[in-house]
């Protein structure tokens, strides 16, 4: 019984993408032709795990295993240039439905976690909770329902201060630079606020694309999928779909079929990406689509989007909301509490898109403003910017990772 609910989740898993696909396809929208040719990677790199990928490009990699307080197992890569091996140490944490893989995936030159790594960085990639390399627990197998009832509040209540400890503990380092995207920032904003002592094992919060607050998200398609909260609300309760996308290897094939290397033109991941994230042509070369998805969606569970969903209705940066009752025996009020942004003590540095759908200007400024020890608010200077940029965007670079890099140096200067 197990097996087929398990095999039903797939099958509905694949069919939805398929047919977000099909709908982005009849978005349509006219696109320049890529004429950028600087990623150091292949089409292949989306079969490989990120272990296989930072060995094929030189690199030293680890593989770490660690556990949290409630039970759940996750999977650490480090990541260090041949020759360096004490270096300050950084931890990147990557976004819903995604992984390590993040950020590598533009390869050498490019990608955020070799460039730390050139820098002398000691790089730690995170891998939350339900993610392909983050699925075991102590006593709950991933096929049953209740290893996926955890939102990104257990993300950050748990998975990232469960690595930022193991992390000190293993290079006896007693801070740590944090990068992180999207989910990967509102699970810290979540942990510095409920567990404000790890604000001082942070020597700088730098948070890319940062999501609190959604009152003005205005991807299309996420918009669409809102209306369908109670809907999911239902399935999870009553069916236990608790995952929500798990990586399959079949997905790296669809894409190399109906994503044309050499063009956005028609090209069906770039329409669903750009009614995803918002719409950047310039910045996209579609040869790494297919790499983007070998490795996304890595999986998640079907409580993360709907806490977010709940963001999105509610404007407000809150715990999840059960509803009314469960609300009275869980926090002792009807609604949900708020997250207490004052308790992020550590120091924030914010960069966003102007063009960003998920983390709009308005919201990233809107946090902005909460936020105690905000030490800058960077401006991408591309109009277009948007929400996966962050992570492929033809110049990002220069656009973002060397402005990142940079600000991590001032900020080292002063913590020491």
């Amino acid at each position: 019984m197990k097996q087929n609910i398990s095999n039903g989740r797939s099958y509905l898993s694949s069919v939805w993408f398929m047919l977000v696909l099909v709908a982005a396809g009849t978005h349509r929208t006219a696109f320049a032709r890529s004429t950028r040719g600087g990623f150091q990677v292949d089409s292949e790199d989306g079969r490989l795990s990120v272990p296989e990928l930072v060995s094929k490009y030189g690199y030293d990699v680890e593989e770490h295993s660690l556990k949290t307080e409630d039970g759940y197992r996750l999977t650490l890569h480090r990541v260090q240039s041949p020759g360096h091996t004490n270096g300050t140490v950084v931890l990147l944490m990557h976004g819903l439905l995604c992984s390590s893989a993040d950020w590598l995936m533009i390869g050498p030159g490019n990608a955020l976690a070799y460039l730390l790594a050139d820098q002398g960085y000691d790089v730690w990639l995170g891998n939350a909770r339900g993610n392909r390399y983050s699925r075991n627990h102590d006593t709950i197998n991933p096929s049953d329902n209740s290893f996926w009832k955890f939102s990104w509040h257990e993300i950050g209540r748990y998975d990232i201060p469960a690595t930022i400890d193991y992390i000190l503990d293993n290079t006896g380092h007693r801070r740590l630079q944090y990068i992180g995207h999207s989910q990967g920032t509102t699970g810290f904003f979540v942990m510095a606020s409920t567990r404000p002592e790890y604000n001082d094992k942070i020597i700088q919060m730098n948070a890319l694309a940062p999501v609190a607050f959604m009152g003005h998200m205005k991807s299309p398609l996420l918009r669409f999928m809102t209306k369908f909260l109670k809907t999911l609300d239902i399935l999870l309760a009553m069916f236990g779909v608790g995952e929500f996308m798990p990586n399959k290897p079949i997905l790296h094939e669809i894409a190399k079929h109906i994503c044309p290397p050499d063009t956005t033109v028609n090209n069906m991941c770039a329409h669903l990406l750009f009614l995803l994230a918002g719409h950047n042509p310039s910045q996209m070369d579609p040869a790494i689509l297919p790499i983007l998805f070998g490795h996304t969606p890595a999986g998640s569970a079907t409580k993360q989007l709907v806490h977010y969903a709940q963001e999105v209705l509610s404007n407000r940066f809150e715990m999840y909301d059960y509803g009314i009752l469960k609300n009275v025996l869980i926090y002792g009020s009807t609604t949900p509490p708020e997250y207490d942004l004052s308790l992020v003590t550590a120091p924030v540095m914010m960069y966003y898109g102007l063009n960003d759908f998920l983390a709009t200007p308005e919201d990233v400024n809107r946090l902005a403003a909460k936020l105690p020890n905000l030490k800058k608010n960077v401006q991408i200077n591309d109009a277009l910017f948007n929400h996966l940029d962050f992570l492929i965007a033809a110049d990002v670079r220069h656009l973002l990772y060397e402005p990142v890099i940079e600000g991590m140096a001032s900020a080292e200067v002063l913590d020491y």
